[in-house]
């Protein structure tokens, strides 16, 4: 049994791939020629799209851009999604710099940080500081935050997102949080992520 991560993982790289068929002239396409590409089986697919509400036929396949469209409206990505970084160290200068959250309608809106010499209102996006974070996302009405900040300070961060309402956090700090009924965490340490793969290769 597959979580709802890994289905949403791979919708993501279904999606990826029928725009470089669409790019090479495609209308339509097989299970068969996705799953040829990607490594995996057809029927995982089928089962994918099924599960998802994806509809193709046997002899016709899926039409490339209503798969797209479906993809999109699945997670959320055919409408705008604002979303606000808080510590704006190398990891968030990166993630602030990515191009490809335009091309999925994920825009970061702006960035906080507790060094006010960091800071720049006037910047795309503006870099604020963190005392302005609680108005901010009240006034803007933010869901979505991604928390790339120090260890020692994470945890007096984390309970202001709480009291702010935030609905889903992306976290790189080292301190891992537990979802709850109102919030929605994503735990990535990227160094335990790079030990496992290590591991992995080694072994």
């Amino acid at each position: 049994m597959f979580s709802d991560k890994e289905k949403i993982s791979r919708l993501l790289s279904y999606k990826n791939l029928l725009y470089r068929f669409k790019s090479l002239g495609f209308v339509r396409v097989f299970s068969d020629n996705l799953a040829d590409t990607l490594g995996v089986s057809s029927s995982l697919i089928r089962k994918d799209f099924s599960y998802f509400g994806i509809k193709g036929n046997q002899r016709g396949g899926y039409h490339i851009d209503t798969v797209i469209e479906k993809i999109q409206e699945i997670i959320g990505f055919n409408e705008a999604q604002k979303v606000i970084l808080i510590g704006v160290g190398h990891i968030g200068k990166a993630l602030i710099q990515y191009e490809g959250f335009r091309n999925d309608n994920i825009a970061i809106v702006a960035g906080f940080d507790i060094d006010r010499n960091k800071t720049n209102e006037k910047s795309n996006p503006p870099i604020l500081h963190t005392e302005k974070l609680g108005e901010y996302i009240s006034k803007n009405k933010i869901k979505v935050a991604i928390l790339a900040v120090p260890g020692p300070v994470s945890q007096s961060v984390i309970e202001l997102l709480r009291e702010s309402k935030i609905e889903g956090i992306l976290n790189f700090t080292p301190l891992k949080l537990k979802s709850t009924d109102n919030l929605v965490v994503r735990n990535i340490n990227i160094k335990v992520e790079l030990a496992n793969l290590i591991y992995s290769v080694k072994h």
